[in-house]
């Protein structure tokens, strides 16, 4: 979408590989821990999305777990590969409390490497998508090239050229394609509901998550409506169902949802829900060619 072609990617788990050589279209996957990989090919452009339980809102977080320093690993690439330019995601929780040391040391590496470097938060829903989710992103330019990146304007909200997108632009033509299987059935355990789960058709959706169980509610099942703090319960009976991965690919802006057709159907929404949305993605780096080519 950017015009950047793959040429190596590396992911330790072995459905992930899977799904990235089939959703890609492309066999350049090494499935390995990072730590394991003495020699990178040469490349134009580095790109890193390194763990975030360290730095996440949600679910478990130590900060002495050493998954928090696999940045350092990204700068052992960076200083190998000495690329043009380069690209970090991660949780926007990471500019927060405790977590900005952590920051602030990947910053420092980064700069003490060559490159000029600047951060910014972007919400994936100012770029088409239909979710909220903020994610903070790094980029890197080498510093002789004497260029300077400016992020990407947002193109859809209120006062912009686009409005955002809903639920129902996404997957109104999915809505006869949830067989048994493609979506948890679970029961709604306490956890669950201790938030709201459902938004409507012309809402936003709740952010993609990549945990089976916790997977968002289709706007089809009965609304939510708060009890007391942090319990929610169906206002209504009826059938309620959370999102099938199929639905989470195209809220996550997946062009072609059905790719994800290899590995368990719990592996594929894990690997939908970790990943970077491919239009947010490709704001940032189609940006990012065209500062080095010296039109942005």
């Amino acid at each position: 979408m950017s015009g950047v072609e793959s040429v190596f990617a590396n992911d330790r788990s072995e459905s992930a590989g899977l799904l990235f050589e089939r959703v890609v279209g492309k066999n350049v996957m090494r499935v390995d821990p990072i730590e394991s990989i003495d020699k990178f090919p040469k490349a134009e452009i580095l790109v890193g999305c390194y763990p975030c339980q360290g730095y996440s809102q949600g679910g478990r977080r130590d900060p002495s777990d050493g998954i928090n320093y696999l940045y350092r690993q990204f700068d052992r690439a960076l200083r190998q590969i000495r690329p043009i330019a380069f690209i970090v995601e991660n949780v926007s929780g990471m500019q927060r409390g405790e977590n900005f040391r952590l920051l602030n040391n990947q910053l420092v590496r980064f700069r003490s490497a060559g490159y000029r470097v600047v951060s910014k938060v972007l919400d994936a829903a100012d770029f088409g998508l239909p979710q909220r989710r903020k994610r903070l992103f790094i980029v890197g330019i080498r510093s002789s090239l004497n260029r300077r990146f400016s992020f990407p304007a947002p193109t859809h909200g209120p006062d912009r050229s686009c409005p955002h997108m809903t639920i129902r632009d996404a997957i109104w033509h999915l809505r006869s394609e949830a067989p048994e299987g493609s979506f948890n059935s679970e029961p709604f355990h306490w956890y669950y509901l201790s938030r709201n789960r459902r938004h409507d058709w012309d809402d936003l959706s709740p952010c993609v998550v990549a945990n089976w169980r916790h997977t968002a509610l289709h706007p089809d099942s009965p609304p939510l409506v708060k009890i007391g703090p942090d319990q929610w319960r169906f206002e209504h009976n009826g059938f309620a169902r959370r999102f099938t991965y199929l639905e989470c690919a195209a809220l996550q802006g997946f062009p072609e949802p059905h790719r994800f057709d290899r590995c368990k159907v719990e592996q594929r929404v894990t690997a939908i829900g970790n990943a970077v949305p491919p239009p947010l993605f490709a704001a940032v780096a189609g940006q990012l060619v065209r500062t080095i080519e010296g039109e942005g």
